[in-house]
């Protein structure tokens, strides 16, 4: 009897041992640097349990072993904690920084540039192309609600969340160029803010001119001019749904609706773009003078003048530089 118990102690004895170097072994195996030869993008997805990523990761070539992976996830009990996305995957990285990095949920943050002064149309056109982004658009998308600028975003954001980020981003770009300074009293409210804005951001690309565009286009108001603005008239012709595609005619200055300033004192009726918050800002903070012209001066910029004569001059200056062009 003896014998037999010293027998079956040796046995466990054996049995521990061999487990432990196994343990040993697939410990070894899930911190050692795993196959990957080249950075690869991984995505993580929503739903897949440990046995089935460890599968799918041996297949993959990215680990060492998809049993050692288990048992080394399972040990760390980090097996709750691995969150689905998109990862981007050094070459020869261990099961164990493979597991880290899926419990860190740091995943690739992909970016979208919305250039400043895009019509809404324009911008829907970018969110509904961009790759990775999850759903239809939903959301209504008012001309001037939404701030241009770059957004982070990662695989499978909807594209209904990046556009309230963007509608909040304008909401909170407003209230910064509001305490920065008061609004101007040509100005009745922090939409008809938006709306000058906009059309800032249309008449100049050049952004050191803004303030002064801004400045003239205030001028005019405090005097009861019509603003005279060519990208109002567009707006009004097209209701932002389409590019004009041509110059505008005589016949377009002459055209009545609620967007040709050439037709009716006052600003517009609403956004004719979505301004970004430099041209907020020259609204708020405007670049004093007794301009109340300006006209394109062929090199991108523009000449600003006080007197109708001096900018009918300028005119036919800008109109002989388009013949000869």
């Amino acid at each position: 009897m003896r014998k037999f118990i010293y027998g079956l102690l040796a046995l466990l004895l054996l049995g521990l041992i061999a487990a432990g170097g196994i343990a040993a072994y697939g410990w070894s195996l899930f911190t050692a640097p795993g196959p990957l030869s080249a950075e690869t993008v991984y995505i993580l997805k929503k739903g897949t349990g440990l046995r089935a990523l460890a599968e799918d990761l041996q297949k993959n070539s990215i680990i060492n072993n998809n049993y050692a992976f288990i048992f080394g996830v399972r040990v760390e009990e980090k097996a709750g904690r691995l969150q689905a996305g998109e990862y981007r995957l050094p070459a020869g990285i261990s099961g164990r920084e493979l597991m880290d990095l899926f419990a860190s949920g740091k995943v690739i943050e992909r970016l979208l540039t919305i250039p400043e002064g895009l019509q809404s149309r324009e911008i829907r056109a970018l969110i509904e192309a961009a790759e990775g982004l999850e759903g239809e658009i939903t959301r209504e998308m008012p001309e001037g609600a939404f701030l241009p600028e770059s957004y982070q975003y990662r695989l499978g954001d909807t594209r209904d969340q990046l556009l309230d980020r963007m509608r909040g981003a304008m909401q909170r770009a407003i209230e910064t160029v509001l305490a920065e300074a008061p609004l101007p009293p040509e100005l009745k409210s922090p939409e008809e803010l938006v709306i000058l804005a906009s059309i800032v951001e249309k008449e100049t690309a050049v952004a050191a001119e803004r303030p002064l565009v801004a400045g003239v286009f205030l001028n005019r108001l405090r005097i009861g001019m019509m603003l005279q603005s060519d990208p109002t008239v567009i707006y009004g012709l097209t209701e932002g749904r389409d590019d004009l595609g041509r110059l505008l005619s005589r016949k377009d200055l002459a055209t009545v609706n609620d967007y040709n300033t050439y037709q009716m004192a006052g600003l517009p009726k609403g956004p004719i773009a979505n301004p970004g918050i430099e041209s907020l800002r020259a609204v708020m903070q405007p670049e004093k003078s007794d301009y109340l012209y300006f006209v394109a001066d062929g090199t991108g910029g523009h000449a600003f003048t006080r007197t109708l004569e001096e900018h009918n001059r300028n005119v036919r200056n800008w109109r002989q530089l388009n013949q000869k062009k």
